[in-house]
């Protein structure tokens, strides 16, 4: 799979999350999947966000996302509050308790794309509802790539969708809970496999503080962690992965999913040892270059 798109196209979802965790508590930060998503890619590539926000949402933002690259011609604004989420973390991070969700403009979105002004983008389709995704996957005529990430909550209450999303795209973005509940194998591996059957040409399971796992027809890849991360906030912890991930890919014209995870694992790293967005938002490319030499390392150990 070779690759020589420089542009990624993502719909997502633009937030206000408060958070609690041992570390404190913080109302109001900027986040969602689409946010925190192209914060990451954009340290590589340009990014075109899509998605909604309210009249609440501050020009200062997309002044922000300007800054990094990111294109929000088409994050549409409406009359009305932003999506805001609130989330409490028990002491190990290990379970996450919602504490209230208001779709505000969200609860309308409906993604319109003019796909005559990307040549080949690479696609990614943030842990939105499934019928958003196939929204965007039939308005992007020629992508070069599509990359998905989903959630419980759609396995729950959209399998049907969720399952017709997944025959279209090429990798597979899931945690190890939803890996399991989605095919029913305890095995992550085995898993894994279940889910390529469906279509994706590679599935990356991640595991939280435990590393990914990298699966494919030809392959079956363990990628550790960042050790001793000082742990804030893990909520943009996925979606910072995917960006890394495929900003990447989208860097580099030949394809290497090895170096793509390394990259998103070290940016989620990052993303985690603060509040919302705050870590990520300052973040450089060549502190991500060390992590990214000190996970190497790690993998020589084994």
């Amino acid at each position: 799979m070779d690759n020589k798109s420089k542009d990624i196209v993502v719909v997502g979802s633009i937030a206000f999350d408060d958070i609690e965790s041992i570390k404190g508590k913080k109302n109001r930060l900027l986040g969602g999947s689409g946010t925190y998503f192209s914060l990451a890619a954009s340290l590589y590539t340009k990014v075109h966000l899509i998605g909604i926000i309210g009249d609440d949402f501050n020009q200062s933002y997309i002044d922000m996302l300007h800054s990094k690259s990111i294109s929000t011609d088409y994050l549409i604004q409406e009359s009305g509050k932003t999506f805001s989420w609130g989330g409490k973390y028990n002491s190990d991070f290990s379970q996450r308790d919602t504490l209230f969700t208001d779709l505000g403009v969200f609860e309308y979105f409906s993604p319109k794309i003019d796909d005559s002004k990307f040549k080949k983008p690479i696609l990614f389709l943030a842990n939105i509802q499934p019928s958003l995704q196939m929204q965007v996957i039939d308005q992007v005529s020629d992508p070069n790539l599509i990359v998905m990430d989903t959630m419980n909550l759609w396995i729950d209450n959209n399998l049907d969708e969720l399952n017709a999303v997944i025959k279209k795209v090429d990798i597979l973005l899931i945690n190890d809970e939803e890996a399991v509940e989605l095919t029913g194998v305890k095995n992550l591996y085995n898993a894994g496999l279940a889910l390529l059957k469906q279509g994706p040409e590679y599935v990356i399971i991640k595991k939280g503080g435990d590393g990914s796992l990298i699966i494919s027809n030809q392959d079956n890849i363990e990628i550790p962690a960042i050790p001793n991360i000082d742990v804030y906030d893990p909520t943009g912890a996925g979606d910072s992965f995917a960006g890394g991930f495929l900003g990447y890919i989208a860097s580099n014209e030949k394809f290497n999913i090895v170096e793509a995870v390394l990259h998103g694992t070290a940016i989620a790293s990052y993303t985690v040892s603060g509040f919302g967005i705050e870590k990520i938002e300052k973040i450089e490319l060549n502190s991500i270059k060390k992590r990214i030499k000190l996970l190497k390392d790690l993998i020589k150990e084994f």
